[in-house]
C-alpha cells in the first residue's frame, strides 16, 4: 500500500495539466483586458472624429 502513495506521489502528470490550465486562464484573462482597453481607446477615438466630422458638416 505505501508503495501505491509513494508512487500516486511522484506521478506529476495531473499536476503538469492543472499548470496549463491557469497558464491557458491567465493568457485569457490578459487577452480580454487588452481587448477591452482597446475596444474603448477606437471608440473614443471615433468618436472624436465623428464629432469633428459634425462639426465641419454643420459650418
Amino acid at each position: 500500500m505505501s508503495k501505491f502513495f509513494a508512487r500516486f506521489r511522484k506521478d506529476e502528470s495531473g499536476a503538469t495539466a492543472i499548470e496549463y490550465g491557469l497558464i491557458a486562464a491567465l493568457i485569457s484573462v490578459a487577452l480580454i483586458a487588452g481587448a477591452s482597453t482597446l475596444g474603448n481607446s477606437l471608440d473614443n477615438t471615433f468618436s472624436k472624429v465623428a464629432n469633428k466630422m459634425d462639426t465641419h458638416a454643420n459650418k
